[in-house]
């Protein structure tokens, strides 16, 4: 079960990113899944940004997992290597979410290894106008959204959630195949966004999301096999 997440997203400038790198996922990560609870673990290069901007999901049993110890916590206990690594971060920012909800897609089997988020995801994080949002966005998921990602080409799966620790309320983890059929199958949908006239376009205005969000990336670790 994986039903805690914690989500990090920060820049690295290019002079320290081949050294950041090879420590996040041949230390850093390794470090992680070895503690108990710890279900998968996977880093995403973001698109469209102008300097060298990444994704790190962690996935437990429970949110739980993530606060004993807590993020603070394990600041504390950091060794100097990790203390400078974690220094090369740039506008980082994290939060930690709870699953609220959840649906595959027709490409479910394609997920990665241990369950894993898949090859590309967009991950969005934010806050509602108010408690009448709220409600009509849940609505929005479990009525129109959820149905048409179960059935949408390309799509592994979505998994909406609540933030347990982060300055956001809300967030939503979409997982496909490759970013073509991201792009070819669930981008022209986004477009409703921009339509007052459609549900997403009533609902969507009324969000405020996080610096950076929402975001999309390509898996860099577990490295994607065809």
């Amino acid at each position: 079960m994986d039903r805690g997440l914690w989500a990090i997203w920060y820049e690295i400038s290019d002079a320290m990113r081949a050294e950041y790198l090879a420590w996040f996922h041949d230390v850093h990560i390794p470090e992680k899944l070895a503690r108990p609870g710890y279900a998968w673990a996977a880093h995403y290069a973001l698109e469209s940004r102008d300097k060298h901007a990444y994704l790190a999901l962690f996935a437990a049993t429970t949110t739980a997992i993530f606060l004993n110890p807590s993020p603070a916590q394990l600041a504390q206990r950091q060794s100097a290597q990790t203390r400078r690594m974690i220094g090369m971060r740039q506008h980082a920012q994290s939060c930690i979410l709870a699953e609220e909800a959840r649906v595959d897609g027709p490409q479910v089997a394609q997920r990665g290894p241990w369950l894993t988020a898949g090859a590309v995801v967009q991950f969005g994080c934010y806050n509602t106008a108010n408690s009448a949002v709220d409600d009509d966005l849940g609505a929005w998921y479990a009525q129109e959204r959820f149905p048409l990602l179960a059935g949408l080409p390309g799509c592994i799966g979505a998994r909406k959630m609540l933030v347990s620790v982060g300055a956001q309320k809300h967030a939503i983890l979409h997982e496909f195949v490759s970013m073509a059929a991201r792009e070819q199958h669930f981008a022209p949908h986004e477009a409703d966004a921009h339509k007052p006239d459609t549900w997403m376009g009533r609902v969507r205005p009324q969000l405020t999301h996080a610096p950076g969000s929402p975001m999309v990336g390509q898996r860099l670790w577990p490295v994607v096999t065809e």
